[in-house]
C-alpha cells in the first residue's frame, strides 16, 4: 500500500530527529536512541497519521502525537523485557542485558516522559483531549501487564480473561493510535467512538495473529523464532482452546508438557502443536481471528468517513490480518 510507504517514510524521518535530539553522550539517553533504532513495524504511529489525514488533517500536525504513541510503546517494551528477563527484542540484546537493570528501569522512565512531551505540541483543547486518551490507555497497558503476570501462577485462564488481558495490553494502543489521530483532526465523539472501535478489535485480531504465527508460522518470515510462546509455558488462546478440547490422557499431557522441564525445546514445541492440532484450537484461533477482523470491519460503517477512505482501513485491516510476521 503506498500511502502507507509514504507515512512510513516521514515519520522514520521525524523519529531519526528525535534520536538525534536527544544527548546520545548522555548514559541516560543510549539506551534509549538504543531502543528506537531498534525499527520494528511502526503500525500505531502509521494508524495515527492514517486517521488524522483520514478525518481531514495533514500528517505534519498528527506527526507529534504519533510519536508520543511510539515512544510510549517502545517504554513498555523495555520494562516488558525486564518483567520476562528477555534475552533479545527484534533480534537484538534487550536493554537490561546491554546495560543493566538500572538503566532498562531508568531510561524506560525517561522514555515515558519524553512521550507525553510531544503532546506539548498541541493547543490547550487538542492537548487536553489527547491527554485524556493517553493517560486512559496508559493506565489500560499497566493493567493488561499486570493480568499477563497473574496469568503465570494460574492453573487455569479462561477465555474471557485472556481475551481482556490481551485488549489492555496491546489492543487499546491501536485503538488510541487511531483516536488520536482523530481528535488532532478535529473528530467529533461519534467519529471517534467509530474509528476507537475499529482500533480495538483490530488490535485484538493483531494480537491472536500473533499467537497463531508464533506457533504455526514460517521461520523464514515471522522474524523470530517459532515455538517461543510454547517454550515459554505462555498461556495463549490455542493453549485454552486445546485444555477445553482435549480429554483424559492428551490434556494431562499438555498440562505436563507445560510444566516439564528438561524436554528438548524443539520436541516440545512439535508435540504441544500436535495436540494443538489434535484439539482443533488451531482452527478456533483462526475462527477467532476472523470474528473480531469483521467486528473490526463493522465499526467503519459507525464513522462518517468516506467510501474511499474506509476502503483504504479494509484494506490495512485484510493486510495486517493475512501478513506472515
Amino acid at each position: 500500500m503506498d500511502f502507507l510507504s509514504l507515512y512510513s517514510e516521514l515519520f522514520n524521518q521525524k523519529l531519526s530527529a528525535l534520536i538525534s535530539e536527544q544527548q546520545s553522550s548522555h548514559q541516560l539517553y543510549a539506551p534509549i536512541n538504543y531502543t528506537l533504532g531498534l525499527g520494528g513495524k511502526r503500525l500505531r504511529p502509521l494508524l495515527t497519521l492514517m486517521a488524522a489525514t483520514s478525518f481531514g488533517s495533514n500528517h505534519d500536525d498528527a506527526m507529534a502525537a504519533a510519536l508520543a504513541v511510539e515512544v510510549f510503546h517502545n517504554f513498555t517494551l523495555i520494562h516488558d523485557d525486564v518483567m520476562d528477563d528477555a534475552p533479545l527484542r527484534r533480534g537484538f540484546t534487550t536493554v537490561h542485558q546491554k546495560w543493566d537493570l538500572n538503566a532498562a528501569i531508568l531510561s524506560g522512565d525517561a522514555m515515558m516522559i519524553l512521550a507525553y512531551k510531544q503532546l506539548e505540541y498541541y493547543t490547550d483543547e487538542r492537548f487536553m483531549q489527547l491527554m485524556k486518551v493517553f493517560n486512559q490507555v496508559a493506565l489500560a497497558v499497566c493493567e493488561g501487564q499486570q493480568l499477563d503476570i497473574n496469568f503465570e501462577n494460574q492453573s487455569v485462564v479462561d477465555e474471557e480473561d485472556y481475551i481482556l488481558m490481551i485488549q489492555q495490553k496491546t489492543a487499546v494502543l491501536v485503538a488510541a493510535a487511531l483516536q488520536m489521530g482523530s481528535i488532532v483532526a478535529g473528530a467529533d465523539s461519534l467519529n471517534q467512538q467509530g474509528i476507537y472501535t475499529f482500533g480495538l478489535e483490530l488490535g485484538l485480531a493483531f494480537q491472536l495473529q500473533d499467537d497463531y504465527l508464533d506457533a504455526f508460522g514460517n521461520p523464514e518470515t515471522f522474524g523470530k523464532q517459532v515455538g517461543g510462546d510454547i517454550i515459554e509455558n505462555k498461556k495463549t488462546y490455542l493453549y485454552l482452546k486445546a485444555m477445553e478440547a482435549l480429554q483424559d490422557g492428551k490434556l494431562e499431557r499438555l498440562r505436563e508438557l507445560f510444566t516439564q522441564e528438561g524436554l528438548a525445546s524443539e520436541d516440545k514445541i512439535e508435540e504441544v502443536k500436535g495436540l494443538y492440532r489434535e484439539s482443533m484450537a488451531d482452527e478456533a484461533l483462526k475462527d477467532k481471528i476472523d470474528q473480531h477482523t469483521q467486528k473490526a470491519l463493522k465499526a467503519l460503517d459507525n464513522t462518517s468517513l468516506s467510501s474511499s477512505k474506509k476502503e483504504q482501513f479494509r484494506k490495512f485491516a485484510l493486510w495486517l490480518m493475512t501478513r506472515k510476521s
